[in-house]
């Protein structure tokens, strides 16, 4: 999934670095360690951006999180929710803090161009997720080496599948509450393509739902010298594209947000024979059930619709790929962590960027545990170049967002930002030492 559109756009971006944690910030103890962890957080996320892999196929990438987290302190358990990692910093009386990361990677080619670029023919971290590790990794070291400045029990879900929706669900049905601990809160970050050193996070529906269908088209194939004799499902799954274009259009109320796109036609191998059938992939998004349920009823009556009108003698098959329910982040816990992560990083570098039309499953995590749940995003793309892009009015031209296979946050001063907030954020919701 993951981000699939890029927030709004900061008013003022900045060129520089976030600023240091101020010595009176309750981060300090741990953010004092940062400068020294940055070399290898930052060779870490460029040794994982070269070795994406796909959901529920992680293996070398939980191989490293165990081998770090490990040698970090905690006690580490693999396997949870299949290639899952699990990884708990318990230090006494306090409350449970879950910290969130993905790590899959998708089906894309990159071109990236970068020496560190993928070494995996056809798979790219093109969504960022790469950096989600390095940053909850490197909030584990900073936090296991300041153990004396908080009380309290870290549990660190490094979770499989985010982009098919699956990974938070397995998790559950793994036992990762009953084995390591009902979290007080869930909290989790996302790289956006926002300048690196903002953070940005909007209360209530932040990521919509997602419905991803599968709709399969039959035709009657014939020669490519008589289309008469056929009932070509190429021109029928072409109408069909056009006429989904209405419906967030002509179908979903003005004030309601929707999206629906079709994102794989496939049909034919050769440009001289007719084929029997063609195959749709789309996602809908939405925030409401109405809107949801509208979409899908819209959907289907339009290619049910096409269908007809074009002859089919058979009637076309819908097959759910995936789902992701709404993210709706606690109002109470956006505004106590964005106090406290915009008091380290300065209040300017924290913004609220409405609704985001991505999707996330880290609400499952939450919505299990009854607790509340705070999902940000933080910037990664180079200030200077945001600001240029943003001067010129080319961002959605010139910034590559999530899901591109130009998509690649710098790594600094992204590992700053990153680590920087989580580690704050979990400081803010963990127990003071005395």
């Amino acid at each position: 999934m993951g981000v699939s559109n890029p927030p709004s756009e900061p008013q003022d971006p900045s060129a520089e670095s976030i600023p240091p944690a101020s010595p009176a910030s309750p981060a300090s103890p741990a953010l004092g360690g940062l400068d020294a962890a940055l070399p290898e957080l930052v060779a870490l996320y460029q040794d994982l951006h070269a070795h994406p892999e796909l959901p529920f196929e992680e293996h070398r990438t939980a191989a490293e999180i165990v081998r770090r987290a490990t040698a970090y302190g905690c006690d580490v358990t693999p396997g949870v929710g299949r290639t899952g990692v699990v990884a708990v910093l318990d230090n006494g009386e306090g409350p449970t803090v879950l910290l969130r990361a993905d790590f899959d990677a998708l089906p894309v080619v990159e071109l990236t161009g970068l020496p560190y670029a993928s070494r995996t023919e056809g798979l790219m971290h093109a969504c960022g997720h790469d950096m989600h590790v390095t940053c909850l990794l490197g909030t584990l070291k900073l936090l296991a080496a300041a153990r004396a400045s908080w009380r309290g029990r870290v549990v660190a879900a490094f979770q499989p599948a985010e982009e098919i929706g699956e990974g938070a669900q397995a998790m559950v049905d793994d036992g990762i509450l009953d084995r390591f601990g009902t979290p007080d809160v869930v909290l989790g970050q996302h790289v956006a393509p926002l300048p690196a050193g903002m953070v940005a996070c909007h209360a209530g529906a932040a990521f919509a739902a997602t419905d991803s269908l599968k709709v399969v088209m039959y035709g009657k194939g014939a020669h490519g010298s008589r289309p008469e004799t056929s009932v070509d499902p190429v021109v029928m799954a072409a109408a069909t594209v056009m006429r989904l274009q209405t419906v967030v259009s002509r179908e979903v109320p003005a004030g309601e947000t929707a999206v629906l796109t079709v994102g794989s036609l496939r049909a034919g191998t050769v440009d001289n024979i007719i084929p029997d059938e063609a195959e749709l992939r789309l996602s809908i998004r939405s925030y409401t059930e109405d809107v949801r349920a509208r979409m899908r009823a819209a959907v289907e009556r339009i290619v049910r619709g096409e269908a007809w009108v074009a002859g089919a003698a058979r009637e076309p098959e819908f097959t759910q790929l995936d789902a992701f329910p709404v993210l709706v982040n606690d109002e109470a816990a956006v505004a106590r962590t964005m106090a406290a992560i915009g008091a380290v990083v300065g209040e300017g570098q924290v913004i609220d960027p409405g609704p985001v039309t991505g999707s996330e499953d880290v609400g499952i995590l939450a919505t299990a545990a009854k607790a509340p749940v705070c999902y940000w995003l933080f910037g990664g793309c180079d200030p200077a170049t945001y600001a240029a892009a943003q001067a010129a009015g080319t961002v959605d031209r010139d910034i590559p967002s999530n899901h591109s296979p130009r998509f690649a946050p710098v790594p600094e001063p992204t590992v700053t930002t990153g680590v920087t907030a989580l580690t704050t954020a979990a400081l803010e919701w963990l127990g003071r030492a005395e």
